[in-house]
């Protein structure tokens, strides 16, 4: 009997429908078109304006989607992981609502949270539960409502993050494609860089809290910035040695769509030209947990089975990693 591999079958996206602009940003904060999109290279994002709605909303509509192209049964999926950095609530799991509402009534769901990393250590979990031979359909969600969490009087954040979600289906294969590797780091000493100070058990929510604005992100952009570039491409680099591989057996690298500088630098670090490398962030801004998702559903009909993908990510925590996988379908 062949190796158990955890490959993706299938995709999934949703994206809200209103669109904000630079030329909009320019009206809210001081800044211009030019410089957001010569530091950042994002021209737009998407934000979720209907009341009462949120990351479970967005994820449901990717899942649906997904199994809508896939002619799913959803009583099939036996687990529901949702990657976010923004859940619906405290106490409450989303994924629950999510499995609940998309017809998952066999499945069993848990969030996953670890910043803008929270897909990829997602794609590690999954390969475990495929691997072990004890499930066979799990879908994982990337979806994050960050405009939930922005400051839009803050040049320094509300320029960079948009809402959306993606979702994929993982399935066994044993002709060897799929989840090869991966080399995932952390490092809590970042925590302080980027962060929602308020909200949670360390700082619960009060009337100075929400005065004080610590319901918002705070990101020291130059540091975080400075780690996110040598990080990323030194688990890109790190993973290309591991397993004995050059820049020509990379077909695509997929990088989190944080920044277009860190994503080029990245890039040069594993000698790739910009041909081989998604990206999508012009369009959708920082969707933190749905970038990665979001672009393979935006490339999903450039991919041809056998391909080798090279993910990379880094997020709030510190969290960062790389993982190695090869395309299963055309």
């Amino acid at each position: 009997m062949n190796k158990i591999t955890a490959a993706i079958t299938a995709v999934g996206k949703y994206v809200p429908e209103y669109v904000l602009t630079n030329k909009m940003l320019e009206d809210m904060v001081d800044t211009n078109d030019e410089w957001i999109t010569t530091r950042t290279g994002i021209k737009e994002r998407r934000i979720l304006k209907e009341k009462g709605k949120g990351t479970s909303f967005m994820a449901i509509k990717a899942a649906k989607d997904l199994i809508a192209k896939a002619n799913l049964d959803p009583k099939d999926i036996e687990l529901v992981i949702v990657a976010t950095a923004t859940p619906d609530m405290q106490a409450a799991s989303t994924s629950a609502f999510v499995a609940s509402n998309i017809g998952a009534t066999e499945a069993f769901s848990f969030d996953l949270i670890s910043a803008c990393s929270s897909f990829l250590y997602g794609m590690s979990t999954v390969a475990s539960y495929i691997e072990s031979g004890k499930y066979k359909k799990v879908l994982l969600i990337g979806a994050d409502m960050n405009s939930s969490m922005i400051d839009y009087t803050d040049r320094a954040t509300c320029i960079i993050f948009g809402d959306g979600a993606g979702a994929v289906l993982f399935e066994p294969n044993e002709e060897g494609y799929g989840l090869q590797d991966e080399y995932l780091r952390t490092d809590g000493k970042g925590r302080e860089f980027l962060q929602v100070a308020a909200g949670g058990s360390v700082l619960p929510a009060s009337e100075e809290t929400v005065k004080n604005k610590q319901h918002f992100v705070y990101q020291d952009g130059r540091t975080v910035f400075k780690f996110a570039v040598s990080n990323m491409a030194d688990v890109s680099e790190k993973i290309l040695e591991q397993n004995q591989l050059v820049k020509d057996d990379v077909a695509w690298l997929v990088p989190h769509q944080a920044n277009k500088r860190i994503i080029e630098a990245t890039a040069n670090r594993m000698n790739l030209s910009m041909e081989k490398v998604m990206m999508n962030i012009h369009k959708y801004g920082n969707t933190t947990s749905a970038t990665i998702p979001l672009l393979l559903n935006d490339y999903e009909e450039q991919l041809r089975k056998g391909d080798t993908l090279i993910f990379a990510a880094f997020g709030g925590g510190f969290s960062w990693g790389a993982i190695y996988y090869t395309w299963a379908y055309n």
